[in-house]
């Protein structure tokens, strides 16, 4: 199983299903909420509301209610006192004729508007009067609706006085019991009785109270209840809504967290096609600048929400069909930003970043590489540009000259401590300066003499140890004969025994080649790294200079117990060289192989035709372990026996480095283990 989702976990088909599951998690879930919102008319916070009576909802249907009947007591009172102009003021009448009076010829623009109006009023009473009754009539009007409504409030039973005057809905005579009824209100002498008492720890009761206290409460009552079959239907309703409206946020709740998880499975996959994939893969859409990109998410977000207000009359119906293209086109911009930061391209990848590094590049390149003229230049035009700037961004202008000029008193110290380092003996320190500018074209003179004063301390050192180790090589490797001969005369002048004498001689003569062989080793190596040697270079079949070497050798290879394999192509492979030289630097090879190789193992010799160049390779198995490097093997006198106790000068791979180098090719050692492979590169032979 884990397989498998290791296989498909980053495939376009996953990534794709797990966008659309995104798209249309986060849609539902929008358009659940909108209907929920729509169902509860905004107000949310109902499911966690505990009962009706501590509702908003049960404060917003009385409220209308306390409102009226307000109203009624403290404003209307009663038809007559509307007739006789108990609620036209002087302040209504003039905002009525406000028209007339500022259009008047009595209109003074440097009075008062109380000035003016009262003039008005004194010149045209009439008109006043006209005013008045039409203030008097929409006052009848809106008292006629106020009853209406009143009457239309089935289940809500009132009872308040206005000094003598009673307000009552009731047939009762004389002031009702409020009592009987499940939830009622009392407000006399400012004082207020609510039942049930978890009405007063509805947080919303401020909404009533403030309307009651705007009558005079100090010898006046004001009574309402509300019967079991007004608030029956309401909770119920009230009920109804408030688990309609939980489930749907449930379901929203669980929309968003698929939304999450898809958009956190998508985060992690973008741009890799594998679990392994460390390379950030892109889209053609990915090669959006990202500024450009959060700005046409900021347009496509904006164009979404701009048509979502002009549709709100129905967006209960079009909701999804808004939000799902633009989620989409969101989520995929979103993951392109994604990508880019996995890249560390997020601020690099923009319009601002870009543009600014072209015009830093390019002044760079002309202030770090022009003439002292083209930098005045540049200086003078910049300078002005810079003071414009400074008007609208000062901040910023600011900012990016001291930044300049802290980098540049950072570079010169840095050049400084450095040349004072270096001064004091520190060769291997390295001045840290970046850019092309003058300083940093200083800094890296001063590293350059420094690092050529450390290759040159590098290679006296060098040149000091491999000279102490030639003496000492060179003295051991030649004393060992010697001696050798020393011993055998002193003995061979006191042995009288002629079959002795034999022997001695014999060895003598064995240990005096073994001196000339060093001694001609020594002066062919002297010859080949200085060059001095003639090289005729003609056309080399290696097919048979390496076939026919192996036949001279035959006996060294069945005495060795070695196997040879030649591998080669079946065409003919040529070489520019001098084919006595070449063969010589082989035949050093060959020696080297039978000396050092493991007895009953394998010998590879592998010839490629690499176009222009063919290569000659050499692989054996060490007989002993090999503790040094291809560096230390090709310097003069150093075996891989490191006891010396085989035959050998130490100088046979040098030579043969030597021999090919002067023939304009390539010579190289590869160890791994106990494997040793040697590798001739020789131009090919051109026709």
């Amino acid at each position: 199983m884990a397989t498998k989702w290791k296989r498909f976990s980053h495939a376009a088909v996953t990534k794709a299903l797990f966008f659309l599951l995104a798209v249309a998690c986060l849609t539902w879930a929008m358009k659940i909420f909108v209907d929920v919102g729509l169902l509860v008319d905004g107000n949310f916070a109902m499911v966690l509301e505990e009962d009706y009576l501590t509702s908003r909802s049960f404060i917003e249907e009385i409220e209308p209610v306390i409102r009226d009947l307000v109203n009624l007591v403290g404003k209307y009172k009663n038809e007559e006192h509307i007739l006789q102009g108990g609620l036209v003021s002087l302040g209504r009448l003039q905002e009525e004729t406000r028209y007339a009076w500022r259009t008047a010829e009595t209109y003074d623009p440097a009075a008062r508007d109380e000035e003016n109006f009262n003039k008005y009023r004194e010149q045209y009473p009439e008109e006043i009067a006209a005013a008045a009754d039409r203030l008097v009539k929409e006052d009848l009007k809106a008292y006629h609706a106020l009853q209406q409504r009143l009457a239309r409030y089935d289940g809500v039973i009132y009872y308040a006085t206005e000094g003598d005057q009673v307000f009552t809905n009731t047939r009762t005579s004389g002031r009702p019991s409020f009592k009987s009824y499940p939830v009622y209100l009392v407000a006399e002498n400012y004082r207020y009785e609510f039942y049930p008492k978890a009405l007063r720890d509805n947080r919303h009761l401020y909404r009533v109270t403030s309307q009651l206290d705007r009558l005079d409460l100090l010898e006046n009552s004001f009574q309402v209840g509300f019967t079991a079959g007004f608030l029956q239907d309401r909770i119920q309703d009230w009920e109804a809504t408030k688990a309609r409206a939980t489930e749907g946020l449930q379901v929203v709740a669980l929309l968003l967290v698929g939304f999450l998880l898809s958009l956190a499975y998508l985060v992690w996959t973008a741009g890799r096609k594998s679990q392994e994939d460390r390379e950030i893969h892109f889209l053609p859409w990915d090669r959006l600048y990202n500024d450009l990109n959060v700005v046409f998410s900021i347009i496509a977000a904006s164009l979404g929400t701009g048509l979502l207000d002009w549709l709100f009359d129905c967006i209960g119906q079009v909701i999804q069909y808004v939000v799902a293209p633009t989620v989409a086109v969101l989520l995929v911009l979103f993951l392109s930003l994604v990508k880019h930061y996995k890249n560390g391209t997020l601020l690099k990848h923009t319009l601002v970043y870009r543009a600014g590094a072209l015009l830093y590049t390019a002044v760079s390149q002309v202030y770090a590489g022009g003439s002292v003229a083209v930098k005045i230049m540049v200086a003078v035009i910049g300078y002005p540009i810079l003071v414009v700037l400074s008007l609208y961004l000062a901040p910023v202008t600011i900012g990016v000259v001291a930044w300049l000029a802290f980098q540049q008193v950072k570079a010169y110290n840095a050049i400084k401590e450095g040349v004072e380092k270096i001064k004091n003996g520190d060769i291997h320190h390295i001045i840290p300066v970046s850019g092309n500018g003058e300083l940093a074209q200083l800094a890296a003179g001063i590293n350059s003499i420094a690092g050529g004063l450390k290759a040159a301390v590098e290679n006296e050192l060098k040149s000091e140890r491999l000279k102490t180790e030639l003496i000492t090589n060179v003295s051991h490797d030649l004393r060992t004969p010697l001696t050798s001969i020393i011993t055998y005369v002193d003995l061979l002048q006191k042995e009288q025994d002629p079959q002795k004498q034999q022997e001695y001689v014999r060895v003598l003569d064995q240990k005096a080649k073994r001196l000339k062989t060093l001694v001609d080793d020594l002066f062919e190596a002297a010859k080949a790294s200085s060059g001095s040697i003639p090289v005729q270079f003609e056309k080399i079949d290696l097919v048979s200079l390496v076939s026919q070497g192996l036949g001279e050798v035959s006996d060294r290879i069945e005495a060795a117990n070695l196997d040879f394999r030649f591998r080669h192509p079946e065409e003919k492979v040529y070489a520019a060289a001098d084919g006595r030289l070449l063969w010589r630097a082989v035949e050093n090879l060959l020696s080297n192989i039978f000396k050092y190789a493991l007895p009953g193992s394998r010998v590879y010799i592998d010839l490629e035709d690499l176009g222009r160049e063919v290569r000659l390779t050499f692989k054996n198995i060490s007989a002993r372990e090999l503790n040094i490097s291809a560096e230390e093997l090709l310097e003069r006198f150093t075996r891989g026996d490191e006891a010396r106790t085989t035959e050998g000068s130490g100088l046979g791979l040098s030579i043969a480095k030597s021999l090919v180098e002067l023939q304009k090719g390539r010579f190289a050692l590869e160890i791994d283990g106990d494997l040793f492979k040697a590798i001739i590169t020789m131009p090919k032979y051109a026709a």
